[in-house]
């Protein structure tokens, strides 16, 4: 039977006079309740300076000399600041581990690893609601910091989305993701790939090859938004022409509708606005439509030079193509090394927080052609 509220605050206060340092998955288990519950209780008693809490484990207050020690698991000299309680848990929410995000986990996986820490990675398919449900499950299964990518359409939240992330008692580092000023989420940490800058440094390219139209078509997706931004930003910096705007398709577009449209779109760019280059995401989008443009008869590089973004497979196809690669390793890393430094300060300790922009990399190869004669 569960312990009454006041009798298990007694109990927990008990434990860890007895023991010195005690982790807080272990202390729920060992009084048969939730991590969540747990910590809401530690956060009560560190409030009231009865505890001095650490992300993940708790000690006795005071002089970590004067704290009694008994045989507990941590029952040694407790962790001075930024050192990570072993045996920590990072829970992890992605919408895949397939495609972009595979190396986005790898990356994370090995941070937290060489830290001595352990990854549990949930998977929310894009599925409404479903980012909710795996963070309460990781968190129940005594995840004790979370590197989460929300399903946001848009790359940041909706309407009445992403406020239940800031309500969760542990610290949370955004993937992949950000929220605007003014949000509850912004003040979240978080690291990204700057997306924009990315699609920038492609039309600075082009551009340096001569090129003075330079369309962008983007497939709907988180990072389409900052993509068409960072587009738009450099046409105008560079003084180029600007292209005809692709039509979004309609929600209910099937997969071969929306090639349709993308094909019909960059046929027409080329052949009635003068488009000579263009950005398409993302590589898997471009290995279908370029070899149908050239049996349209509109040659790549010649008619019209190509920069695709995302280089999961851009070298592999029978024209390699020149890619934006952001580096979704690194975004993965740091934003675990991140979320294992708040797990190791000790409370009042805490650094300000941090929003990281990772540049992604330009890839040359055969598909954007080689220098233009100016016109």
């Amino acid at each position: 039977m569960r312990l009454h509220v006041d009798r298990r605050h007694a109990r927990v206060l008990q434990l860890v006079r007895e023991r010195g340092t005690l982790r807080v998955a272990d202390l729920a288990r060992e009084l048969g309740v939730s991590p969540v519950t747990l910590r809401r209780d530690v956060e009560t008693l560190a409030t009231q300076g009865r505890l001095q809490r650490l992300h993940g484990a708790v000690m006795w207050p005071g002089d970590a000399t004067e704290a009694p020690r008994g045989g507990g698991q941590l029952a040694n000299t407790p962790a001075p600041a930024h050192v990570l309680v072993p045996g920590t848990v990072v829970g992890m929410v992605v919408p895949t581990t397939e495609y972009y995000y595979a190396d986005v986990v790898r990356g994370a996986r090995e941070a937290v690893e060489e830290r001595g820490a352990r990854l549990v990675v949930a998977l929310s398919q894009y599925l409404p609601g479903e980012d909710t449900v795996q963070v309460d499950r990781l968190l129940a299964s005594g995840a004790e910091g979370l590197l989460l990518t929300p399903s946001w359409e848009a790359g940041s939240p909706g309407p009445g989305e992403g406020v239940r992330i800031t309500e969760r008692p542990v610290p949370t580092v955004l993937v992949e993701r950000s929220a605007p000023l003014g949000h509850p989420a912004a003040a979240l940490d978080r690291v990204r790939s700057d997306h924009a800058h990315g699609a920038a440094e492609a039309v600075r390219h082009l551009a340096a090859l001569g090129h003075r139209t330079i369309a962008l078509a983007a497939q709907e997706s988180p990072t389409s938004a900052a993509l068409r931004r960072g587009h738009a930003a450099a046409v105008a910096a560079l003084g180029l022409r600007p292209a005809p705007e692709q039509t979004p398709p309609p929600r209910t577009a099937t997969e071969a509708e929306r090639f349709e449209r993308t094909f019909a779109y960059l046929r027409d760019a080329v052949e009635e606005h003068g488009v000579s280059a263009a950005i398409l995401h993302s590589d898997v989008d471009a290995i279908v439509l370029v070899p149908r443009l050239r049996a349209h008869g509109i040659r790549v590089p010649g008619d019209l030079a190509v920069i695709t973004y995302d280089d999961e497979v851009a070298g592999l196809a029978d024209l390699p193509l020149t890619a934006v690669a952001p580096a979704k390793r690194t975004v993965g890393r740091r934003a675990a090394e991140l979320l294992l430094s708040r797990l190791a300060e000790r409370s009042g300790t805490r650094e300000p927080g941090q929003h990281l922009d990772i540049l992604p990399e330009l890839r040359v190869r055969e598909s954007c052609g080689s220098p233009l004669r100016p016109v």
